[in-house]
This record gives structure tokens, sequence and C-alpha cells, in this order.
């Protein structure tokens, strides 16, 4: 029988643990910088646990990494956060914050096990989803008992069920005698990206006030239009339905120019907002039946890669990109001189 103890790891095991290192160093820095001013005791046991949860992770990683032998990742350390930097943001934007983050999890932990062999990572990352689980559910019942959770709006919804009879079904807004209005599904989705553009707005107008480069606060200044933009695109598709806008509020961004976290953390923290606004807008196109909906985030989804590739090309130049596991060019080594 095989010593399952032994078994290697497997390249999509390498990469999710990898990427869970490298994730929960830097959730633990920014953590730590919440906890270092939050008020709310309510507020402040949900972030503790939110930290103790990336400790865990990040050990776990650690340890399923050594045993198969893999190098460590840099990621980050206390040098890259200021615990005791002024604060730059609300109470309030921490547990949206931590909802969005929780919510990340679920997805990145839940796609990862499906792909999982090893009985180790298995285990750990049913771990992180169950911890997942229990952190937005925390984050959700502070936000209710405070009046500030987002909801989906309200809707009138027909009394009987019906299937598509008309290819105009699809066209919606495009076609002018049929003018179709939002179904539930398309109606979900937008309202979750208003909610998540309108926190990744926050944080960046935040980043563009205490970054210490220029080129950093340029780029940050820029995500901050880019996400105002976005929101204004997803309310309009929901205003022009006569459905109201839900939005986060007390998003609040203090007039603070110390910066508690290093530039190479701020521009991690951009592109991990990148990723998941992609991952988001990929999702919500395909379940979009509206060809109109669906152009609009294809158009928006080009324009975040683009605004990626420009944070790549910040992050490269000043030697802040780690690079992933990779495998042996066997062909360039084929070629090697004699």
């Amino acid at each position: 029988m095989l010593d399952k103890k032994n078994l290697r790891l497997t390249s999509s095991e390498i990469a999710v643990v990898w990427s869970s290192y490298q994730n929960n160093s830097f959730s633990i820095c920014i953590l730590k910088y919440f906890l270092g001013n939050v008020d709310d005791p309510e507020i402040k046991s949900v972030l503790q646990f939110a930290l103790d949860i990336s400790v865990q992770n990040f050990n776990l990683s650690k340890d399923i990494l050594q045993n198969d032998n893999q190098p460590l990742p840099i990621g980050f350390t206390d040098e890259d956060v200021r615990p005791d930097a002024p604060r730059l943001f609300s109470d309030s934007s921490y547990l949206y914050y931590i909802k969005n983050m929780s919510k990340v999890g679920l997805s990145v932990y839940g796609v990862a096990l499906a792909t999982s062999a090893h009985t180790d990572v298995r285990k750990f990352l049913s771990q992180a989803i169950q911890t997942s689980t229990e952190l937005y559910n925390k984050t959700a019942e502070v936000l209710l008992s405070k009046g500030l959770f987002v909801r989906s709006p309200y809707v009138t919804t027909s009394d009987h069920v019906d299937t598509v009879d008309k290819k105009s079904y699809l066209e919606g807004v495009l076609n002018l005698n049929n003018n179709r209005p939002l179904n539930v599904v398309e109606i979900t989705h937008i309202e979750a990206n208003v909610e998540t553009n309108s926190v990744g707005r926050a944080l960046m107008t935040g980043f563009a006030q205490v970054a210490k480069s220029k080129k950093v606060r340029n780029y940050c200044l820029k995500g901050k239009e880019i996400a105002n933009k976005h929101v204004q695109v997803f309310t309009t598709l929901l205003t022009d339905d006569d459905i109201t806008s839900p939005m986060p509020w007390d998003l609040e961004v203090t007039d603070s120019t110390v910066s508690p976290f290093s530039d190479k953390l701020i521009m991690f923290h951009s592109s991990l907002i990148i990723a998941s606004s992609i991952s988001n807008y990929a999702t919500a196109t395909a379940a979009s039946l509206r060809t109109d909906i669906q152009a609009s985030y294809v158009r928006l989804t080009t324009e975040v890669a683009q605004f990626a590739k420009d944070g790549l090309d910040i992050m490269i130049k000043n030697a802040w990109l780690e690079q992933p596991p990779q495998i042996p060019n066997h062909k360039g080594l084929a070629k090697r001189p004699l």
C-alpha cells in the first residue's frame, strides 16, 4: 500500500498551499493594524477571530510546504506593517472588509478542495472552509445587529413559473420592442459588484493617501476612479429598472497620511482586489442572460485587466512580485552549451 504521508504534493496542491502562505502572511499584517485602532468591542472580537484564523492557516500552510521540501515564499512580515500607525479606516469599514474577504476565502478554498487529493491538503482546505464560513456568519451577525448589512433589493416577482420562449429575452435593452427587465439572478450579481467596488474604492482612497511612492499613489488613485466608475455602471443598471441600489455606508477614510503598510503590501493588496473583481465579473457574465449586461461585464473586465498589468509592471520594477513555484525549463536545459 502507498504511504499517504509520504505522497508528494501535486502542482495544484502546491499552488493553493503556496498562495495560502502568502495570502495569510499578508492578512496577518492587515489585521494586526486593524486591531491596533478598532474601538467597537464587537467588531474587535470579529477581527481577533479573523487574525486567529489567518495565523492558523499560515502555520498549516508552512507545515505542509516544509513536509514536501518546498521553499517557503517570502510573503509579508512585521516589517510590512505599523500596527501603531494612526487610524485610516472606520470600524464599519473593517466589517465590510472582513465580509468580502471571507467570501473570497470560501470561493478560493472551495475550488481548491475539488482539485486536491493529498490527505493533509484536503484536511487543511476543509478546515479553512469551515472557519471562513464561521467568520462570515460572525461578521454578518454584527453587521445585522448594527443595521449595516447590505441586503439585496426586495423585488416583486411573477406569481407563476414560466420558460423563455423568445430569443428577445436575451437581448434586453438592445431590443427596443422588448426591453426585458432584470431577473433576480442578474440583480444578485450586480448588487454584489456594487458592494465590492464600494469597499475597493474606500481602500484605494486610503492607500493613495499614505503610499510612499508617487507611482503607487497614482496607481491607487486610478484604482479609486475605476471602482467609482464601475459602481456608477452597476447602479445605473439597477435604477434603470426602478430598483434602488443598496450601498454600504460609513466607509469612512480619515485624513491620515502616515502609512500603516509598506508599498509592497499595498500593491499586493491591490492585485488581490483586482483578481477578485475579474473572478466576480466572469461569474456574473456567465450567470447573466441579457447580452447587454454580458457586454458591460466584458468591457469592464478588459479595463480591470489592463489596470492589473500596470500594477504588475510596478511590482516587477520594484522586485515585489514573487514568482510562484515553476517547473524546470527542459527545453532550455536541452539546448545548453556543451
